[in-house]
This record gives structure tokens, sequence and C-alpha cells, in this order.
């Protein structure tokens, strides 16, 4: 937020000198950056160490305002682009070793320029932040991953967060005629202290530029597609009964199959499909026909000894057979002392016995040794059984898998994972189903694809993506699908290809972050709607902020962001809070906002649509209603109460301070509630 503006006059950079971004490294990241930075209209300043022979984005040199080749990290460098004026460097080469050299040098220029730093390096981050200031991280590779963990969740929840505490679920839902809401409730009856309505469309309507643009009286109806956000405790808890539910019927199955197994039809055939699937590689193959091999011979040997000495018990007989396949011919022959002559073939089986026993309990042993130590001697949990239906498939456990996971996993969302990468650590996600397979079609089936929800291609190499992807899209042609890239090139193709696949750039979304937290404001998460990115920015209000002073609902409509959290002093957060609030020195606030909002705030521009609206109060029908009449004018409206009890004493009389649309709509609808007549006049009919 700028500071001592005009809330209805546009910001010139140019006379308070604050007009100057520099940029670091315009790699695929830094050229994003700079497209969403010229979208606020400043000056925009880039450094590159050798020429590119291509740029992702055409004609990006036009979009500069001055384009340096060179070393960055050096002071003449920095010098030249002014660096003394600049308001913010965005430091996003590849090479975080350049970075953080990069901003120590331009500490030492200016003291005060914002420093928005590419790193993945957290404690170093830390350290940076408290010796340097006005400094934030982030890592653009991890920065999406809500973004792609709620692309991964299907068509109803589009963000998911907490804040102080409490999570927070963006929904977009299409209205069906079972819905208790169809026929039955007007959009601005859904919003209260639990939910905010943030887009509303019907009959094929595509979303709006901005929020708040509905229409608060229409009707919900069938096939109207509602976008809201809301607590989501209730979410979670359903979630975990789903996923209690879920397991239950997984153990009903697995044991219904075993069942089939055992009957006698399908023994032979699933025994079959069992040595088949189950036991292909050739190690565990040798380790059944081992067993196999010492279980017959320890039959044979123990009927051939009671057979020879009727005298002897069965178990003796074991025993004696036993100690042969272990290696003990010399214990029961060592000491040779003829008291019961044994005839030459059955000492000659005996040998055989120990010497077969020698080499197939060895070989078992050393395939027990081996496996103890390709698992370091670690004991893993035992992970859940894979998913039969309803389930996320994420494909590639790097760092963003891992972190999408995590993030499906606080959801409550059933998943199961596939890594590529033989060295992966086996304990990591115990809680997750994993396969750990090459990838083929075995793999897909073994996570159950042609049942799942969707599929998250996360992968670090872009062509092994498109490869898995077109490899998903056969099995399942109904899966939702989640692609990660990083051009925009392959992106646009990729849309083509793939139309039904939600293909998500992840330099483009965090590009906006970066250019969000440039202009100094905190980006808490973020989440796709409509192909646009909803930064969740966090605000502080100081005494010569643009927004001190302000009544929430002109922030609202005015800029056209939702503000989802406000918080004043220590008292308890406010969720979905009322309108009605104005804003004073040191409040606290969390809203929803595109990066056009942002730039609205930014610049101070109010929103496309402006105050147009009057209300004219024509009628009191009792005496209490004028006097909660004028409490609620001076709520909704703003202006003093003194001038609001005047118009309620001079009736009908029509109240002169413009509105917003929607607050015109919420006076007249407060008026009513206490038997108070009135009615919206657009500005220019009265």
């Amino acid at each position: 937020m700028d500071k001592k503006v005009n809330f209805q006059e546009p910001i010139d950079y140019s006379q308070i000198g604050l007009d100057r971004f520099l940029v670091c490294g315009l790699g695929s990241l830094g050229q994003h950056c700079v497209t969403v930075l010229k979208e606020f209209g400043v000056k925009v300043i880039g450094i590159e160490q050798e020429q590119p022979q291509f740029w992702e984005i055409p004609n990006l040199p036009n979009f500069l305002d001055e384009l340096i080749i060179s070393d960055c990290r050096q002071t003449g460098v920095l010098e030249k682009a002014q660096i003394q004026h600049c308001r913010a460097v965005l430091l996003v080469t590849s090479n975080e070793q350049v970075n953080a050299q990069t901003a120590l040098a331009v500490r030492k220029l200016n003291p005060q320029t914002r420093l928005v730093v590419r790193s993945a390096k957290g404690n170093l981050n830390r350290l940076l932040s408290k010796h340097l200031g006005n400094f934030v991280a982030f890592e653009p590779t991890q920065l999406p991953a809500a973004a792609f963990a709620l692309a991964a969740l299907g068509t109803e929840t589009l963000g998911f967060f907490n804040l102080e505490g409490e999570w927070l679920r963006v929904v977009k839902h299409e209205v069906a005629e079972s819905d208790r809401w169809c026929n039955q409730r007007l959009v601005h009856q859904l919003n209260n202290r639990n939910r905010r309505i943030l887009c509303h469309t019907y009959n094929g309507s595509q979303f709006l530029e901005s929020f708040h643009q509905w229409e608060p009286d229409a009707v919900i109806q069938a096939e109207d597609i509602l976008v809201y956000i809301e607590t989501a405790d209730q979410f979670l808890i359903n979630q975990t009964k789903k996923l209690a539910t879920d397991y239950r019927i997984t153990r009903q199955q697995r044991w219904e199959r075993w069942r089939r197994c055992l009957t006698r039809p399908n023994f032979k055939q699933q025994l079959i499909q069992f040595w088949q699937q189950r036991f292909r590689q050739q190690v565990r193959q040798v380790a059944i026909v081992c067993g196999l091999m010492v279980l017959v011979l320890l039959l044979t040997g123990t009927v051939l000894f009671k057979w020879h000495y009727p005298e002897t018990t069965w178990l003796s007989s074991f025993y004696a057979t036993a100690i042969l396949l272990l290696g003990g011919y010399a214990d029961l022959f060592g000491e040779f002392r003829i008291t019961t002559p044994i005839p030459w073939w059955l000492q000659l089986f005996s040998l055989g016995l120990t010497l077969a026993g020698t080499a197939f309990v060895g070989v078992l042993y050393a395939l027990l040794t081996e496996a103890l130590l390709a698992y370091k001697f670690q004991l893993s949990l035992r992970r859940p059984p894979v998913p039969q239906r309803d389930h996320v498939v994420i494909i590639g456990l790097g760092r963003v898998g891992q972190r999408v996971a995590a993030l499906l996993r606080a959801f409550q969302q059933s998943l199961v994972g596939i890594t590529l990468n033989p060295d992966f650590d086996r304990t990591t996600l115990p809680q997750m189903p994993l396969i750990f397979d090459a990838l083929n079609a075995g793999a897909l089936a073994k996570a159950n694809l042609s049942t799942a929800k969707s599929v998250f291609v996360g992968t670090d190499d872009e062509m092994l993506n498109l490869e898995i992807a077109l490899m998903a899209r056969g099995i399942n042609p109904h899966s939702h699908i989640v692609i990660r890239t990083f051009g925009q090139g392959l992106s646009d193709n990729l849309a083509g290809l793939l139309p039904n696949a939600q293909i998500i750039c992840a330099y483009e979304v965090a590009a906006e972050a970066f250019a969000g937290a440039a202009f100094g404001e905190n980006i808490i998460s973020l989440f796709r709607l409509d192909n646009q990115t909803v930064l969740v920015t966090e605000y502080q209000v100081e005494a010569d902020d643009t927004l001190n002073g302000l009544l929430l609902a002109e922030i609202s409509y005015g800029y056209g962001v939702v503000i989802i959290m406000h918080q004043r002093g220590d008292e308890m957060p406010r969720f979905m809070p009322s309108d009605d609030l104005r804003l004073a020195v040191d409040d606290h606030m969390v809203v929803l906002a595109t990066i056009d909002g942002l730039r609205r705030i930014e610049q101070g521009k109010i929103a496309i649509t402006p105050k147009r609206w009057r209300v004219t109060v024509e009628k009191a029908l009792t005496q209490v209603a004028i006097f909660e009449g004028a409490n609620a004018i001076a709520r909704v409206s703003g202006c003093s109460l003194a001038t609001a009890r005047r118009l309620m004493n001079n009736l009908p009389k029509t109240l002169r301070l413009p509105l917003y649309k929607q607050q015109a709509q919420r006076l007249v609808r407060k008026l009513s509630k206490v038997q108070v007549i009135a009615q919206m006049v657009r500005i220019g009919e009265n």
C-alpha cells in the first residue's frame, strides 16, 4: 500500500520517486515478473548476465524501460540501474548464491528498498531477513503447491488455507435441483458469519472480471454456479468420516477378495495370477522355490523316519529331519555307535537332507539378510492400502509433490503416491500409500488410476509430465488431470492437446506472488479462479494509509476485493466481517484480491463501477422505526449519526451520500427490517 495519497486520485509515482522496480535475472520467472509489474504502470529495469537467444515471452524487451546486460552483483551495475531510486528489487536468478550476494550489495547501496528474493534456504532467509530488513524470500517451484493441491481436489474446492488457526475453504459449486438453496434463497441470503459469496453466474455466463459484480437479489436456480468462501470445520469433519468409511469398505473388499481366492473354482486361476502379478521379480521367485523345496524335504524326511522307526513319534521324526536340514548331520551321526542298524539309503538320504538344507536354507538366509540391509535395519510403519476409488494420484514426489501431498492430507483427501526415484526415502510420508515402480501402465494400474478422482503430474521434467498425462488420459478419460509446467509456450500448447486438463505454469503463478510482495504486501496463500490467480493478502493499517478511516464496504466494492478477516488490536479476529466496520490505525485485515485488485489499492483507483446510487427514504411506520432507521443509515452509509437523524425526521427525503450498488441494496434491506420503506435511486434519475 502506498501512503499519503488521495483515495479518488491515481498515484503519480514519478513525482514521489518510487516508480522504479529492478528485476535481476530474466529467465522464465523473471520475464513473468516483468509482465506482472508492468500491469501496475511502473518502470521496470531488467538485468541479465548474457543476452538471451530468444525470449519466452515475445517482445519482452519492449516491456522493459531499460535492459542491462551485465553481472547484477557488481556495484557499478546496480548504480547504473539507479538502485538508490528503486522501490523494490526482485532477485530471481536461478543461482541462489548470486541472489544472496546481490541482496547484500543492494542493501549496502540502498538501506530502504524492498528485497524480494528467490531462495529455498529457509534458515538463511530468516537470517537475511533479520539483518537486512524489508526482505522476503520465496521458492517459486514450491510457491504454487497450494494451487496444485487445490486443482487436484477437483471442481468443488478452489482454495484452502489457515488464518489465525481457522481453516477457510473456497468452493465452486454448481447448484442442482435437489440443493436446499435451489429456488428457495436469494444470493445475498447465503452470506453469514461463516460464508461469503464471491461470484455468481447463471445461464452459462462467464465469471466477471472483479468480485461483487453479481446481483444480490437474484434467485438461486438449478445449474447456477456459486463461488464462495466458508469456514471449513464442518468440511474437515465430513472428510474424516468419508476417509473412515472408505478404509472400512477397503478392508471389507480385501477380505472378500481373499475369500473368493480360496474357493475351489477360482483357486488355481487366482494362484497363477498371484504368481504373475506379485512375484515377477526373480529374487522373490527364488525365495518361494527354496521355501517350497525345504517344506517338501521336511515332510518327506518326517514320513521316512517314522516309517523306518515305527516305535518313534511323529514329533521326534519331525525334529530329526529339521536338524538335518539345518546342517545337523554331525549332531545325529557324528558319534557313530551301532545300536540299531541304519540302512545305507537312509543315511545317504540324511546326508542329502543336510546338503539340500544347507543350500536352500542358506538362500533364504541370504535373501532375508539382503532385505534387512536394503531397509537399513529400519522397521517402517505399515502404510495404508491403496484407495479403491475417488482418490488423488500424485505422480512425482519431489519437494513439490511432497508439499502437495501434505496439503491434501490436511484436506483429509484420500490419495496415493507414485515415485520414480529409486533412491526415494521409504520412511517419508508414512501415512500415505506409495508405489515404488518405474513409469509404466502397471504402476498406474496399481494406483487404481481407472477409478481415481484426479491425477497430479508434478515431476521436474516437463516432457515426462506430458508423457504421464497422456498415459493417464488413456487409462481414465474422465479423470481430472493437473499438470505442472514451467514454460508458457508448453502450457499454451498443452491446453489445446488436453482441453479438459488443468495446466498450471509454476512460474506464471509464482510471479504474481513475487510482484505482490514487491509492493510490500504479505502474500499468505493463493488459488486459481477462472484462470486467474487470487492472492490471499495481509494488510496492516498505518496512520497515513490510504485505507485508514474507510468503511470495509468502500474497500470491498471500491477496489474489487473481498475482506475475509479483520482484527483490531488484541481483539479476537473476525471472519467474514460486517461491511459497516471502519478501519482504524493498527487494524489488521486479510483480503482476497486478483493482481488487478492489488494494483487498484496500490494506485488508489476505485473499481470499474463507482458510487452511482442513492437511497430515498419514503416512510417510517413507527416512532421506533425512525430511531432504528437512523442508526442503520449511519452504520451502512458511513454518514454521521446527526445527518441520519435529520433525514429520518424530515421524510420523505433522499440520502445525498452516493453509495455502491450492493451497499445501497443492503441499506434498503436493513431499513425494511426496522419497518422503514425506502428504495434505491440511480444518480441522475432523481
